[in-house]
């Protein structure tokens, strides 16, 4: 994989992962809201104006320019398995932005992952 098909990858595994950060977020200042009828256009108007929704949006947008990008230089067998790493960092930032709890099962889970990305990107 060249340096600049590796940069797209990681980019769009980035982006991808901001994205998700970014709504949750966005989730978290709206809080908690059901699926009904009646809460269509009140929580809909919450969402549109969420600017770490929006930021969330943007950054979806912008990981699928950048993601054809890297698949167009990369086979999608290798590409794909990137986007593991999107766990790693979503844990490991969750826990510091959101405080969210990293137990020893999830550490290792994080493990594993990291060894099956380097065992993918070396075939």
């Amino acid at each position: 994989m060249t340096l600049v098909a590796f940069a797209l990858v990681l980019t769009g595994v980035l982006l991808n992962a901001a994205a998700q950060l970014f709504l949750k977020a966005g989730t978290n200042a709206i809080g908690h809201f059901d699926f009904a009828l009646a809460n269509i256009v009140p929580i809909g108007l919450k969402v549109a104006g969420q600017p770490t929704i929006i930021a969330g949006l943007a950054c979806y947008v912008v990981s699928v320019v950048v993601w054809i990008m890297a698949l167009s230089r990369v086979p999608v067998s290798i590409a794909y398995p990137m986007l593991s790493i999107g766990y790693v960092i979503n844990a490991l930032i969750a826990h510091f932005w959101f405080g969210e709890i990293l137990v020893m099962q999830k550490a290792l889970g994080i493990g594993f992952i990291i060894i099956g990305v380097i065992l993918v990107a070396n075939s």
